[in-house]
């Protein structure tokens, strides 16, 4: 089924041309069945021949024949005829492949302190990116400059057609409108999705960043060489249940049930004040929540505190990236602070995983990756404080990059659903 499409009301240029403002289109955070998304997700990760596409699908050659045709009409896919065996009796079995040079995509992650800006290819991979701090001065000036400096960047790309934009962020979205309520940027119904669509002139999809990173893992190989390949690492996301925790600035957790990511209807559910009990006061009055407890400035600043790295490092102030290169160097508090966290982030993900049983639970965050020897104190926490059998626990393979993969797979979701009529909007 295809998404719906918001109406936008028609709009006139200075010139009085009538202009229509391009759709908000709902976010597809799913392993789609339909015929002409499989045989595309075949081909995200190279050539694949049509009798190999069948088996990979579960499709009739026939089928698989009707929907590369199709495909390779709307310019998604194209033909390596070069890459034909020799020697090969009767019809050559031409390998086909996603068009990688024609398309792209733009995401945009906005973050509590800093927004990313990427361009895709339609297999996922990031082309290029910047990135700006998120305007602190009111959210119609936030979204506005986020919407120009966007257009700015999407105009480097002018040998590619930019088909889609998409948006991931924390708070509370509305997939439908592209509203966003956001209480750390102190964002009240800003309207991300139109603004975006009006300034950029692309369909232009929002989603809650947490749950576009789970996506990410559903439908976008990693490219990590110290992963098994994305044909045998995807497939069985498909099927079962997934946890995939996150912690940075902020905390938070998605669910994937056989292949799709659960979206409530009200929105994301919040681990953000469960209890450490550790003792930094919390901005709802309490004590110990996780979020101001294992959030990266929180961390930093009682760092600072602690005296374990200055408040200044030079002209600018420290960051959580000082107090890494500290523990890096020697320092041993650094090293126990660091720790620390890391026996908090355990136990806690073994209480959200005891308590939803999922079939795999996936880190991801810069909490998780941004220092790696803190891993070990994850696992031995979790192995301590869980209450069920050992189960499948990794790190995300787009280590620290998901927030810019979290935006990618939103920009690419609508086309990864139903390819055919997503190219048909644009």
């Amino acid at each position: 089924m295809s998404a719906p499409i918001i109406d936008r009301p028609v709009s006139r240029t200075g010139a009085g041309r009538p202009r229509v403002s391009r759709p908000v289109v709902p976010p597809e955070l799913r392993r789609s069945d339909n015929p002409a998304a499989a045989v595309l997700r075949t081909a995200a990760s190279g050539p694949v021949s049509r009798d190999n596409a069948a088996r990979a699908t579960g499709l009739s050659i026939a089928t698989v024949n009707r929907q590369v045709a199709s495909l390779l009409s709307a310019g998604l896919l194209r033909e390596r005829p070069d890459l034909t065996a020799a020697g090969a009796v009767g019809r050559p079995r031409v390998p086909f492949e996603i068009d990688h040079d024609a398309y792209l995509t733009l995401g945009i992650h906005i973050g509590a302190e800093a927004t990313k800006i990427v361009a895709a290819d339609l297999r996922g991979r990031i082309l290029g990116g910047l990135a700006i701090a998120t305007p602190q001065t009111g959210q119609e000036f936030a979204v506005t400059t986020v919407a120009r400096s966007a257009k700015a960047f999407l105009q480097r790309w002018h040998r590619r057609t930019p088909l889609w934009a998409g948006v991931a962020i924390g708070g509370r979205v509305d997939p439908q409108s592209g509203v966003v309520d956001h209480p750390k940027l102190e964002w009240k119904g800003a309207p991300i999705g139109q603004v975006l669509g009006d300034v950029l002139e692309l369909p232009v999809s929002v989603a809650p960043h947490v749950e576009a990173m789970a996506a990410s893992e559903l439908l976008l190989p990693t490219f990590d060489a110290r992963r098994p390949e994305p044909d045998t690492e995807l497939p069985a996301a498909q099927h079962g249940s997934s946890l995939y925790f996150y912690v940075r600035e902020t905390a938070g957790i998605a669910v994937t049930l056989d292949g799709r990511v659960h979206t409530p209807s009200n929105g994301p559910g919040s681990i953000a004040h469960l209890p450490t009990g550790s003792d930094v006061q919390c901005t709802c009055g309490r004590r110990g929540c996780l979020e101001v407890t294992v959030g990266d400035r929180a961390l930093q600043a009682r760092a600072v505190g602690r005296g374990i790295i200055p408040a200044h490092n030079g002209t600018a102030g420290t960051t959580i990236n000082d107090l890494y290169r500290a523990a890096e160097s020697g320092s041993e508090s650094a090293r126990e602070l660091l720790a620390e966290r890391a026996t908090m982030l355990g136990q806690t993900v073994a209480l959200v995983r005891d308590m939803l049983n999922p079939d795999r639970v996936v880190l991801g965050g810069q909490a998780f990756t941004g220092y790696r020897p803190a891993l070990g104190h994850v696992a031995r926490a979790f192995s301590q404080s869980t209450q069920l059998a050992a189960t499948d626990i990794r790190i995300s393979g787009f280590g620290g990059k998901v927030q810019e993969f979290a935006a990618v797979v939103t920009s690419l979701s609508a086309l990864y659903a139903d390819p055919l009529a997503a190219i048909r909007r644009v």
